[in-house]
């Protein structure tokens, strides 16, 4: 009788471990899978001049922190895209008729949600700028582009996550 009561303690002690551990691993599939997931990111090609005046309305959003960084009069949306990003699966973005070429490609995750992204953008057959950036949930990063005509174009990129 002892014995039984032994072996029953024991495959009691074995299921909960079994359960625990399923239970465990579950949990670290799960965050797993949010921490090395598709991150959702909004970018923006903006042309700034000083050729006029205004904002585009779309860019309202941006437009404070826009003329605390830049100094034009002018600034214009060009492209606007929501990019869904993979670990180190580039996401490409053409502006200005197929001209410019942008590779936005996410190189991993940091505490709290913090995406860092590799930014790439490519004229005719070359890199004109290649960066590296940490987003924030709920942020905009701006980056000041190459010489266009009279102006330059601003990339903003903003966290959906």
């Amino acid at each position: 009788m002892a014995f039984r009561r032994t072996g029953g303690r024991d495959i009691f002690i074995m299921k909960r471990k079994a359960i625990l551990t399923i239970s465990f691993s579950i949990l670290f599939l799960f965050l797993a899978s949010v921490a090395f997931g598709q991150v959702q990111t909004r970018f923006r090609v903006i042309r700034a001049s000083n050729v006029g005046t205004g904002v585009d309305p779309s860019l309202r959003d941006v437009h404070e922190q826009l003329g605390s960084l830049f100094s034009f009069t002018s600034y214009r949306l060009l492209t606007d895209e929501t990019l869904h990003l993979s670990p180190h699966q580039p996401a490409s973005i053409s502006a200005r008729e197929g001209q410019i070429i942008i590779e936005t490609t996410l190189e991993g995750m940091h505490g709290r949600g913090v995406a860092e992204l590799r930014i790439r953008v490519g004229r005719e057959g070359r890199n004109i700028l290649n960066t590296q950036v940490r987003l924030s949930p709920g942020r905009t990063v701006l980056i000041g582009g190459p010489k266009l005509r009279e102006g330059v174009i601003i990339y903003a990129i903003s966290s959906i996550f």
